[in-house]
């Protein structure tokens, strides 16, 4: 069988641990037999990131920008064990916080439904799809360590030397501070970005965050997303039937548990970290999981929206055998290689992208699967496999639509 061509390259942001062991089985298994595979490659497991100085990072996103579609493996955020772990030169930034601040727009994640697969909120009918900020808050903070008594103060100085001063704290023992940002024009770009896609998907939004507490940072968002509402989507929205309203981020969370699905969930930055593994692993499992980072000017970065599965590396190089869901990174590569095929005219890289999601479920259903799923499964008897074996049975699957 002749390859499919690709005209364009894809971005391809390699990883660490075991996803980045999945990673390679993926691209050796399922990709590169059928595709003339095309990407312009950067290593962002955090040894080369440190070697770099994390330039490799902000060099991944520039070259988003260039390309158009990115796919992203899980990579480390670390912290003081990994700073020993790795010898770094310094505690690095979250590497998705950064691409996502270059990039701008919003993460979606939805999870992914298979037959037996049920979730485990049993009133869940239909999926939730999370739209997460991409840009700000923690995620962009400046923070440190207070270790005598002083006070920490919040300082703004305009261009033309204006000055606006507020105490955060004053500190009689040690502890820690922390500043953050976020800017008015990357929420509007995410206020719109939930209500296009609302639009396009033909679903609900609904949004909370905490202006009750936050009276000036939660309630600017607040504000933006309804001002964005009336004066450009309410009439959209009126046409379609559909609805989108407000609430405070704790009452999102109680209406969210007893409803049936359907809706897409807007989250501040932190609040659709959380908030999507909640969902995810209430659907089924981390791993089953689609993520994309949409911007506002047409960038797209696919990722699988969980982390490096630290535990089942350590095992992997213990010479035992895992058995780690890699059905979330098959679906980044997919999710990618189909838009990649969209904005390319590339019928045939959009069907195989079609095809491999088709096979990876079909594989599932027939009652093949990783252990995790294999402990929630509805199926009766379903056959636990190790991680490549996992990608093998895709394989066999995926060679029986590809004929």
């Amino acid at each position: 069988m002749e390859k499919i061509k690709m005209t364009t390259p894809l971005v391809e942001m390699d990883g660490d641990e075991m996803t980045r062991i999945l990673w390679k089985m993926i691209k050796d298994e399922l990709l590169l037999p059928y595709i003339d595979l095309n990407t312009e490659y950067y290593d962002l497991g955090l040894a080369y990131r440190n070697e770099t100085d994390d330039q490799v990072t902000i060099d991944a996103a520039e070259a988003t920008k260039k390309y158009g579609v990115a796919v992203k493996c899980a990579t480390i955020t670390p912290n003081q064990a990994r700073m020993k772990e790795y010898s770094l030169k310094k505690m690095y930034k979250s590497p998705n916080g950064t691409i996502r601040a270059i990039l701008d727009g919003t993460v979606f994640r939805a999870p992914i439904v298979v037959k037996g697969i049920e979730p485990c909120v049993r009133n869940w009918k239909k999926p939730i799809t999370l739209a997460r900020h991409a840009y700000g808050d923690i995620y962009k903070n400046t923070e440190f360590y207070v270790d005598k008594p002083g006070k920490v103060e919040l300082v703004y100085t305009s261009e033309d030397g204006e000055e606006k001063r507020a105490l955060v704290q004053e500190f009689k023992t040690p502890g820690v501070a922390m500043g953050m940002h976020n800017m008015e024009a990357s929420i509007e770009s995410f206020a719109r970005s939930c209500f296009n896609y609302a639009l396009d998907t033909r679903q609900d939004v609904w949004f909370g965050a905490k202006d009750t507490i936050s009276k000036t940072y939660d309630a600017k968002f607040k504000e933006v997303f309804q001002k964005i509402y009336e004066d450009e989507f309410k009439e959209k929205f009126e046409e379609q039937g559909l609805v989108y309203f407000y609430s405070l981020i704790d009452d999102i969370v109680a209406r969210v548990m007893k409803a049936e699905g359907g809706f897409i969930w807007a989250c501040k930055n932190y609040d659709g970290d959380v908030m999507s593994d909640m969902v995810s692993s209430a659907f089924g499992s981390l791993a089953m999981m689609t993520s994309v980072l949409v911007s506002p000017q047409g960038y797209y970065e696919y990722e699988a929206a969980h982390g490096t599965v630290q535990r089942h590396y350590y095992r992997h190089m213990e010479g035992k055998e895992t058995s780690t869901n890699s059905v979330a990174t098959i679906f980044a590569w997919t999710g990618a290689l189909r838009k990649r095929g969209e904005m390319d005219g590339n019928q045939e890289l959009m069907e195989f992208a079609d095809k491999l999601e088709k096979a990876t479920l079909t594989t599932i259903e027939d009652g093949k699967m990783t252990k995790d799923l294999a402990l929630i499964t509805s199926l009766k008897h379903p056959k636990v496999l190790s991680s490549r074996e996992f990608i093998l049975a895709v394989r066999d699957s995926l060679n029986r639509l590809m004929k």
